[in-house]
């Protein structure tokens, strides 16, 4: 007997803790052009929560906290590998990102699908890829 599918409808958000909560607010909102839904202090756990709209639809929850750990640097460690984000014109995305003072890598094709793709990295080094759909 199969197993019945569960009634999802899409991603809700992706969080992500940062080291610098100004900085990566500037980049998600500035770089990145992230609308902000909301924003708020929990005293009690001395933490910045940040709720942003990213263009396409995304929602983004950006928290801070006192020291969190550094996230592993190796691309290949458990867990969350990066955040993807699809785009029709990947030139124009990384020529504006360029333009607000991103770097992103060399756009590289995939050899499995044909499509073009780059990486970028936000404040505290989450990878972040520009994947172009045709």
């Amino acid at each position: 007997m199969p197993t019945p599918p569960l009634p999802l409808s899409g991603v809700h958000h992706v969080a992500l803790i940062t080291a610098d909560y100004s900085r990566a607010k500037r980049f998600y909102l500035d770089v990145l052009g992230a609308e902000v839904l909301n924003e708020s202090y929990r005293v009690e756990r001395d933490s910045y929560k940040l709720d942003l709209r990213l263009p396409g639809g995304i929602q983004l929850e950006l928290f801070s906290f006192p020291a969190p750990p550094a996230r592993p640097s190796h691309p290949e460690a458990c867990g969350w590998r990066h955040l993807a984000l699809a785009t029709a014109d990947l030139d124009a995305c990384v020529k504006l990102l360029e333009a607000r003072g991103a770097r992103p890598e060399p756009i590289r094709v995939d050899a499995l699908t044909g499509s073009r793709f780059t990486f970028l990295s936000d404040p505290d080094g989450t990878p972040i890829e520009l994947y172009e759909q045709k």
